[in-house]
């Protein structure tokens, strides 16, 4: 049972009732009495409770104890993470123990895919272990090593690593779990001499692994395993028939076949296939042992040993003449074996169907096999360079932390004192660097003002202008035309008594076609003698500033705004900040955005005006810093004003900058 409660750290009363939920959770995982399932989900919840207590003692122990759960489910990517996490956990905590374990669960995981990663973590966990003089978990890291040795060809940097955990063994109580990995450190051994062809080591060291399944209370199986080994290696020193005799004694083993169907398959194909190679044979008796092989391992869905009785009995039907059947099933096992990333069966199948297929096709089987056979051989080669490589980068980083230790004391002192004068330089210069910001802002201010009232002063004569021009029209249309309509119209009305009908209608059209004629020269000279709508300079500016900017950079615009922000009643300072803003933002699109078009509105929401500039660039990632200084000029203006600027975008998919600044009306 783990106990949390002992783990020394300062806990509030909240703190406290969370911490004896989770050890409640963790004693409920471990009941046996339970199921898998409720065990685990009592383990998953645990483990979230962890994370918000922010504790990393108590993160360590619950992540350890449901990566457990993860591996007997067999969830190798769950296994993967909760080892990279403990990992972290256990460098920070520098609990060595719990690192060595997360460092082998993590190799584990990895062997099947990535074993180049898988034999870094693996090594890292012996270097661990051995530091820590934990003998039985050396040797189980040891293994872990050869046998990723033995897939990559390197058989002597497999024996040797087999051999030295076999020797931290010695003196270390055989319980069965021991005894089980002598087993199949012995296993081992005898499978990498039989790859180097010393058959008769080969066969020594699988009887030792016999001698030691048979110590065992059970050894699951552990002494057929062995000597199906022993039956392989007399079949490749060519004793068939003595090859074939063990075959069928491990077949007819009572209940084999129910308790391990998939070993019982592998055993009937080698004995199909010894028997075929011994010479004296009833074909219809090894076809039935084939037939039998390939139907279990496909009934139990064993890709593995449904591969080895393909390939065969593509080899059997190849050595009986049978060509259009070995053709099919080298097929069958050239796609097995692909799937499987089985590279051995894989490069059978290409040699087998490089001989079985005339012209083109055959040479195109030999051409594959020759390009998959050199490029193993590479992956071998850097395989078998592996442990020497590790142990001379090893050896070369404790040489030099031993140079660093002797260096450690004059850096210290060295160190100090630099640190000291660079704290008093740094000081220093950033007061330096401060005062001149400052002075810097000050400037800007002033000439911001400058540029401003400038703008103001050429807005004010040209409205003056216009205003002259709109007076001495209004006079010339009131004075002249219309004084002169109106006299006409008084000529009419004298007239308008003449007798006669016709007359009389006829001056009384011209009458109302007079009036008509002064009612608009009295509304046009009344339009035009009105100023123009208060504060329509300050948007003038603005959208001369627009049509300037998108003609010089080639950009389509769309200016909008609202006539319901009286800018006569705004600050000089916030006017100028807009007019940076807007500035500012169309020189970061000309020069970063690559748009082609550009949309700006002014509008009033909520008693805040509202400045929105959208563009259809390439955006950019909101949440990387920028190095430039344009962004963070228009942050400082509009917190200058109170104001607040938010930027929208993604790569790809343009840009919106929206700016909200108080509006005192």
């Amino acid at each position: 049972m783990v106990l949390i409660s002992s783990l020394g750290f300062s806990q509030s009363l909240s703190d406290k009732v969370l911490v004896d939920s989770i050890q409640k959770l963790v004693n409920y995982s471990s009941d046996s009495n339970l199921s898998e399932a409720k065990r685990f989900g009592y383990a998953e919840k645990a483990n979230v409770l962890a994370k918000s207590l922010g504790n990393d003692s108590i993160n360590l122990l619950t992540n350890s104890n449901v990566k457990d759960f993860y591996v007997r489910q067999g969830d190798l990517e769950a296994y993967k993470v909760a080892n990279r996490k403990l990992i972290v956990l256990a460098e920070k905590l520098e609990d060595s123990l719990t690192l060595g374990h997360a460092h082998y669960g993590l190799a584990y995981s990895l062997s099947t895919q990535y074993q180049d990663s898988a034999y870094s973590h693996f090594s890292k966990a012996v270097k661990i272990f051995d530091k820590l003089n934990e003998r039985t978990l050396l040797s189980y890291g040891l293994g872990s090593l050869a046998s990723l040795q033995l897939d990559g060809k390197d058989y002597f940097g497999a024996e040797e690593n087999a051999v030295r955990a076999l020797k931290v063994l010695d003196g270390v109580d055989e319980t069965n779990d021991i005894l089980d990995q002598k087993w199949i450190l012995y296993n081992l051994l005898g499978n990498v001499a039989n790859s180097l062809k010393n058959y008769d080591k080969s066969l020594e060291y699988h009887y030792e692994a016999i001698d030691v399944a048979k110590a065992m209370d059970d050894d699951f199986n552990n002494e057929i395993y062995s000597l199906n080994n022993i039956a392989y290696v007399k079949g490749e020193q060519g004793l068939y028939d003595e090859a074939v005799k063990i075959y069928k004694d491990i077949s007819q083993r009572k209940n084999l076949s129910i308790e391990d169907p998939s070993f019982y398959a592998l055993i009937l194909e080698n004995l199909a296939y010894s028997t075929y190679l011994t010479g004296t044979y009833d074909k219809n008796t090894v076809e039935h042992l084939f037939e039998r092989s390939y139907t279990i391992s496909d009934s139990i869905d064993d890709p593995i040993t449904k591969t080895y009785a393909t390939i065969s009995m593509a080899k059997y039907y190849k050595g009986i003449g049978e060509s259009a059947k070995a053709k099919s099933f080298a097929i069958d096992a050239y796609n097995l074996a692909k799937r499987l990333n089985s590279n051995e069966i894989y490069l059978e199948s290409m040699k087998l169907l490089s001989e079985l297929n005339e012209g083109e096709k055959g040479k195109m089987y030999l051409n594959e096999y020759i390009r998959v056979s050199d490029s193993l051989l590479n992956v071998e080669r850097n395989v078998r360079n592996k442990s020497a490589r590790i142990e001379l980068e090893t050896d070369k980083l404790a040489a030099e932390n031993k140079q660093i230790s002797k260096e450690n004391l004059y850096l210290v002192i060295l160190s100090i004192g630099l640190l000291l004068t660079a704290i008093l330089t740094y000081l220093f210069i950033a007061q330096r660097a401060k005062n001149r910001k400052l002075k810097l802002i000050q400037v800007q201010q002033k000439a911001n003002e400058d540029i401003y009232n400038l703008m103001l002063g050429q807005q004010d004569k040209v409205d003056e202008a216009r205003a002259k021009e709109k007076t001495r029209v209004s006079k010339e249309l009131h004075d002249g035309v219309l004084g002169g309509l109106f006299g006409v119209r008084l000529s009419l009305d004298s007239i308008n008594f003449q007798e006669g009908k016709e007359a009389m209608m006829t001056r009384a059209k011209y009458i109302s076609q007079l009036q008509t004629i002064e009612q608009d020269i009295r509304k046009i000279s009344h339009e035009l003698n009105t100023d123009f709508v208060s504060g329509s300079g300050f948007i003038d500016i603005i959208r001369e500033l627009i049509e300037t900017q998108c003609d010089a950079y080639g950009l389509e615009h769309k200016f909008n705004y609202t006539d319901d922000i009286n800018w006569d009643l705004i600050s000089n300072k916030t006017k100028i900040n807009c007019f940076r803003i807007i500035q500012e933002s169309m020189q970061n699109i000309y020069k970063h955005a690559n748009a082609k078009h550009i949309e700006i509105s002014i509008s009033l929401e909520n008693n805040l005006i509202c400045l929105a500039i959208i563009d259809d660039g390439s955006g950019f990632d909101t949440s990387k810093s920028r190095k430039g200084i344009g962004l963070k000029n228009m942050h400082s203006r509009v917190d200058d004003i109170q104001g607040s600027i938010l930027f929208t975008s993604k790569p790809g998919t343009g840009t919106t900058v929206n700016v909200k600044i108080p509006y005192t009306n």
